[in-house]
């Protein structure tokens, strides 16, 4: 057994992890049997592309400076100051998580277009001209994308941050203080360039998330970032620009990677951890329910794309008028009678229950090997099972799917173009397998050692003190991990959109991407109903998830 576990690893690393990257990296260089950069050459000499390139770092560039900008000072006050309602409102900030951004674009359109909520308000006001409103989305859906990824990537920044901060040593501050530092300067001499492995692991997978989103810009039908181009060339797996895009962004992504890598490895260490708790700061009671309206008025700003996606699912008739003149609940009772609602949610209930056993099954694997097991190579396990978490399921998907539907694969019987659920499962279950591993080490750590080897010296063999020690002592990890893994899968949007070619094999998400596309008057209405279902169930799922981890959760998200 202990022998036959890292073969299983290795097998699957290499046939859905290795394989296909090296597949791609082969598409993008050898080009008709020959080895050519021909294709790089093209990306940077056409001017489309380059400004392609140039948007989509834009987007995430911005993305990350405004996540960052919200994500600090919300760490900094939840770690060190008391307000009222401090506990809902740290569960609050997680709200922009439990819903896909590209859905939430059908919802910011609804208000902010030129014709929006925003503006049929104003006119009533006299501040807004109809004959010539403003689009707040500008430069077609440029600054609502940026808006987008923001509000719904902030959280994650904001776990990784508020883990390092709670991780540093309270003395180190005191000490600062003590020598006369105050404020501002103790923050920035002290506090930041400590916890800065965990503020640019965040960052690092914000950038990385908003330079790779694909849900929306097509949402937007903003065409103009690599995303978009990558996805319309999936239909041309013969074509070497298609490769040569995805490997460009692959090696944008691995270079932040090993510099996330390497700056949380870099000198950052405490002389040695206080016992002590840090002192939490009270405030003066105008100043604390001022900081507390403000980050409820943040979680008001971040869910304003949801309440669109809400308010059209119930709006029977919804025309140049601020809010729906009529409201009906009958596109939910469609969502659960249509033909092609109801087979998606199935599919996806399906997919995502096998890809959380495979998950389950490695990621309990994984963790053991690296907090019990005694190999060489612990190190690179650990990078590669972690590899996922920043690898972008664009990329992934890509790969997948050119590279299994390719004639002469010794894996061709996954080609998705004639099945792509087994492939569907596998790029599910490999996307979101660093969370189950994060949260099965994190509970082997706190499970002494001690306690197994009492259990082999009384007679259990390593399977008994498995099942009967080990495995009860962690199985709240597994579960909260369990859970995240199922309902990201539910959701999961680049690897649905790529992989799911046929109506019969569509989840959720595609789905909901089908509908918008109809002309029909209430395909929005009913694919907003079903974004609202998945909304309920991952906002389910995190609830009890955070539950389960607590503050551990934050641990889940840093790379």
């Amino acid at each position: 057994m202990k022998k036959l576990l890292p073969l299983t690893v290795i097998l699957f690393f290499a046939a859905f992890l290795a394989y296909p990257l090296c597949s791609l990296l082969a598409g993008a260089f050898w080009v008709k049997g020959e080895f050519s950069l021909r294709y790089f050459s093209l990306i940077f000499d056409n001017p489309f592309y380059r400004h392609c390139f140039a948007n989509s770092a834009l987007i995430a560039a911005w993305s990350t400076i405004l996540s960052l900008g919200l994500a600090l000072p919300l760490a900094w006050l939840f770690n060190r100051c008391a307000f009222p309602a401090k506990t809902l409102l740290n569960s609050l900030l997680l709200l922009p998580l439990i819903l896909p951004p590209f859905v939430g674009a059908i919802g910011l359109r609804q208000f902010f277009t030129r014709y929006g909520t925003l503006n049929l308000l104003l006119e009533k006001t006299g501040l807004v001209s109809l004959s010539d409103p403003p689009d707040w989305l500008g430069g077609g859906g440029f600054i609502g994308i940026i808006a987008l990824e923001s509000l719904h990537l902030y959280p994650i920044l904001f776990l990784s941050v508020q883990a390092a901060l709670a991780n540093l040593d309270p003395t180190l501050r005191e000490a600062a203080a003590n020598l006369g530092a105050r404020g501002w300067r103790v923050f920035r001499t002290v506090t930041l360039p400590l916890a800065w492995p965990g503020v640019f692991a965040g960052a690092s997978i914000v950038f990385i998330a908003a330079f790779t989103d694909l849900g929306v810009p097509i949402m937007f039908n903003f065409q103009a970032t690599v995303p978009s181009q990558i996805f319309n060339l999936v239909a041309q797996p013969d074509n070497p620009m298609g490769y040569a895009l995805v490997v460009v962004t692959l090696l944008l992504v691995s270079t932040l990677f090993l510099l996330g890598k390497k700056t949380g490895g870099g000198n950052y260490a405490m002389a040695m951890r206080s016992g002590s708790q840090a002192l939490t700061v009270t405030l003066p009671r105008p100043l604390a329910l001022t900081v507390s309206g403000a980050v409820l008025a943040l979680v008001a700003a971040s869910v304003i794309p949801h309440l669109g996606v809400v308010l059209q699912s119930f709006s029977a008739r919804w025309f140049m008028t601020a809010l729906p003149t009529e409201w009906s609940g009958q596109f939910y009772a469609e969502v659960f009678h249509l033909d092609a609602t109801t087979l998606s949610i199935r599919n996806s209930l399906f997919y995502s229950v096998c890809s959380m056993l495979l998950d389950l099954a490695l990621g309990l694997g994984i963790a053991w090997l690296l907090t019990r097991g005694k190999f060489k190579g612990r190190a690179l396990l650990d990078t590669v099972s972690m590899l996922p978490l920043a690898l972008p399921g664009l990329v992934l998907a890509f790969a997948y799917y050119v590279t299994f539907s390719r004639p002469g694969s010794p894996l061709s019987f996954l080609d998705p173009r004639d099945n792509p659920v087994p492939l569907l499962v596998i790029a599910y279950a490999m996307h979101r397998l660093p969370y189950i591993v994060r949260a099965a080490v994190a509970g082997f750590q706190q499970v002494s050692a001690s306690l197994e080897e009492a259990s082999a010296n009384l007679g259990a063999r390593a399977w008994q003190t498995f099942r009967r020690v080990s495995l009860p002592l962690i199985a709240a990890n597994l579960v909260a991990g369990s859970i995240l893994t199922f309902s990201f899968a539910m959701l999961d949007v680049s690897n649905s959109l790529i992989l799911a070619q046929e109506d019969r094999f569509y989840p959720i998400t595609k789905t909901i991407y089908a509908l918008m596309g109809r002309i029909t008057p209430t395909a929005p209405n009913i694919a907003c109903a079903l974004g609202v279902l998945a909304l309920l169930l991952l906002a389910a799922a995190l609830y009890l998830a955070a539950k389960l981890m607590g503050q551990k959760m934050g641990q889940l998200f840093r790379s």
